[in-house]
């Protein structure tokens, strides 16, 4: 199901038959270094991703991480979407792309439409958690309106994250 349109993108649903997609993309070195690795290493466990972490927060939050389709064909480049996480206050947003389409401004667009539309649907707030060396993210966080908060421990397993808000 689309949930909003860009210029250039569609941000969807993801459903089980995006596991493929979602393999290779969480196993990503991009992904592992800027986000962490997930662990997930087959297209079983790609389904199961999908089933119990985006699918799930549909059905719970109204809302959840979406595939980031090129609207020219069809081909998904990424995720972006919104989060709640039981250890942060507020809804986060987040987003992953495939290396070859880093720097081309498809993730601040994807971000933006997902930020528009986690206000229509009444979120007042709306944070986001960014590895300390990961300055591209940053950097998209500002121009989105975010700015540096804090620093925030989601874990006590976890490196420490800088939330903007």
């Amino acid at each position: 199901m689309q949930v909003a349109l860009t210029p250039r993108l569609i941000l969807r649903q993801l459903t089980p038959a995006d596991a493929s997609f979602m393999l290779v993309l969480l196993n990503s070195q991009g992904f592992i270094d800027n986000i962490g690795d997930r662990g997930v290493r087959t297209l079983v466990q790609a389904k199961d991703y999908i089933l119990n972490g985006p699918m799930k927060s549909y059905a719970e939050c109204g809302f959840g991480f979406y595939a980031v389709v090129l609207a020219e064909n069809g081909f998904t480049i990424g995720i972006c979407g919104l989060i709640k996480r039981p250890t942060l206050d507020n809804v986060d947003i987040g987003y992953a792309f495939l290396p070859q389409y880093w720097g081309k401004g498809y993730a601040f667009e994807a971000a933006k439409a997902a930020f528009d539309l986690g206000k229509s649907l009444g979120i007042e707030r709306i944070v986001a958690i960014v590895s300390a060396h990961n300055g591209a993210s940053k950097a998209l966080l500002n121009k989105l309106g975010l700015q540096f908060e804090q620093c925030v421990q989601l874990s006590p397993d976890d490196e420490p994250v800088e939330l903007f808000g």
